[in-house]
């Protein structure tokens, strides 16, 4: 076999093992940082299975919440320096807000 039909044939195996596997990647998180008592994002737009990373780089604590599906997502007291996230499962629109600070508002768009 000559080097184009070995590459050919690499290529083939490689494409036919990734289509069996039917495997889907979630995007990549998206960090968002809470400084000054503001979302250092107003508005994201996500696809379906993608995280949202909450750090707060503030000096005070926060309460970072939203309803995902019915529910309330509530990620509790984060003091500062600390960080946890939310995953948005279902196309939508959500708005996050910080229930200690209610000037604190973001819209996440999930398609």
């Amino acid at each position: 076999m000559n080097t184009k039909h070995t590459i050919c044939a690499g290529l083939l195996a490689l494409t036919s093992s990734i289509a069996v596997s039917g495997a889907t990647f979630a995007a990549d998180p998206v960090r968002v940082t809470q400084q000054g008592k503001q979302f250092s994002e107003k508005n994201l737009n996500l696809v379906a299975g993608q995280e949202i990373i909450f750090i707060n780089d503030d000096k005070v604590a926060h309460n970072v919440y939203t309803i995902v599906k019915g529910k309330k997502r509530d990620l509790g007291l984060q003091k500062s320096g600390e960080e946890d996230s939310i995953t948005f499962d279902a196309a939508g629109t959500y708005r996050v807000r910080c229930a200690i600070h209610p000037k604190m508002k973001m819209v996440v768009k999930v398609k």
